[in-house]
């Protein structure tokens, strides 16, 4: 055997015989004679998250020896401390506050009554929402086809409609003023798309605002930063009521050409030019401009349109005024409706000049003409008639009236 092979058994055994006689347990003077305990880590972790604010939650640690948890974040920077509670079963769930709006990753520790921990938790991807978010949000989208529906003639009965919601929306709260003038709040629910005010003071506003959550679980609410308003809930422009017209015959008012082409035939409801005998025909006698009457039953004090549709063919007036007043009364002119004088007695006799029309066409129509929105309380109704589209000097015919009001 060689020098150098005896010398490599030398060296072998030496370092054998000097770790043989290390003792097994001398790590412990690292730890002061201590081993290392780790207490039960937490088990199914999950988050709420709500506004600047989160719930951490998890199962309790099945060590009796836990006495507590700590929450920790920004970087071990902040945290709190959690009982561990009574039941080893528990849920073990904690709320921490004052948070800024952002995605954080919380680490959560198990501690035993001497200090030890648990390994680490994390919980990564724990968003907190803030007026970021609350910005985001709008209200409910409302039926711009058929925003609401007016279900009698008082206007106090009103079905208000929704589209379909986000699904992250909760509630939408709506406020409304009721016939005894208190502001009252009622709710629709997602699964809502309309919702009936029985107690709704016509003409007054209704506004309304939504509630969502960022998730099925989140702890709170957040509300839209704008409460949005309904578009003015009123009735449009409404028919008057033809069933309560009635021919008037004041002095110079023109006669009909026979007994079933009388005024009355202007509101029998036709639709579209009529051909004779379907409509109002003079009877020739009265030289234009001449007039007629009628009474259409009630005052209104918001005219609004008038329909005019003239015969089929022939006499059609193309030049004409729109006269009213509220009682006729003292009213009657005293001289017929060719004579120069006439629209200045007709004024001092109170009544209104609600349009002056020119058309360029035959006349035939349907035509529809508007009234002022500030035009008063009116009942009866006087045509004048100027011009025919024939230029005939004393017949004229037309096949319907209809008159409109703002309700």
């Amino acid at each position: 055997m060689s020098k150098n092979t005896l010398l490599l058994l030398w060296v072998i055994c030496v370092v054998y015989l000097l770790g043989c006689s290390q003792k097994p347990d001398d790590f412990k003077d690292f730890l002061n004679g201590q081993e290392v305990k780790y207490p039960g880590a937490i088990n199914n972790a999950f988050v709420r998250p709500g506004n600047q604010r989160i719930g951490i939650g998890w199962l309790a640690s099945p060590d009796p020896s836990v006495t507590k948890y700590r929450i920790f974040w920004n970087n071990k920077q902040d945290s709190v401390e959690v009982p561990a509670g009574a039941s080893l079963a528990d849920t073990v769930f904690s709320v921490v506050s004052n948070l800024q709006e952002y995605t954080y990753t919380f680490i959560v520790y198990s501690y035993d009554a001497n200090g030890n921990r648990s390994i680490p938790n994390e919980i990564g991807n724990a968003r907190v929402y803030g007026s970021t978010y609350r910005q985001s949000l709008v209200n409910r989208p409302i039926n711009l086809t058929e925003p609401f529906k007016l279900l009698n003639d008082a206007g106090t009965s009103v079905t208000l409609n929704f589209l379909t919601p986000d699904t992250s929306n909760t509630i939408t709260y709506v406020r409304y003023t009721n016939t005894s003038d208190e502001l009252k709040e009622v709710t629709v629910s997602p699964s809502q798309n309309s919702l009936t005010l029985n107690d709704f003071k016509y003409g007054s506003k209704v506004a309304y605002q939504s509630f969502y959550k960022p998730t099925r679980d989140a702890l709170d609410s957040f509300p839209t930063t704008v409460v949005d308003t309904f578009p003015r809930i009123e009735f449009g422009i409404v028919n008057t009521d033809k069933a309560l017209y009635s021919i008037v015959r004041l002095p110079y008012d023109v006669q009909p050409y026979e007994g079933q082409t009388d005024v009355n035939r202007l509101w029998d409801g036709s639709v579209g030019p009529q051909g004779y005998p379907n409509i109002f025909h003079s009877n020739g006698n009265s030289p234009l401009p001449h007039h007629f009457t009628f009474d259409m039953g009630i005052a209104y004090d918001s005219l609004r349109t008038m329909e005019v549709t003239g015969r089929n063919c022939c006499h059609n007036p193309v030049e004409y005024e729109v006269w009213g007043i509220a009682d006729i009364t003292n009213a009657a002119t005293t001289v017929p409706g060719n004579d120069p004088g006439w629209k200045d007695e007709a004024l001092a006799k109170g009544w209104i000049l609600l349009k002056e029309v020119s058309r360029s066409d035959d006349g035939t129509g349907p035509y529809t003409l508007n009234f002022s929105t500030d035009t008063p309380k009116i009942r009866y109704i006087r045509l004048r008639i100027k011009r025919v589209a024939s230029n005939e000097s004393s017949y004229s015919n037309l096949s319907e009236l209809t008159i409109g009001y703002k309700k």
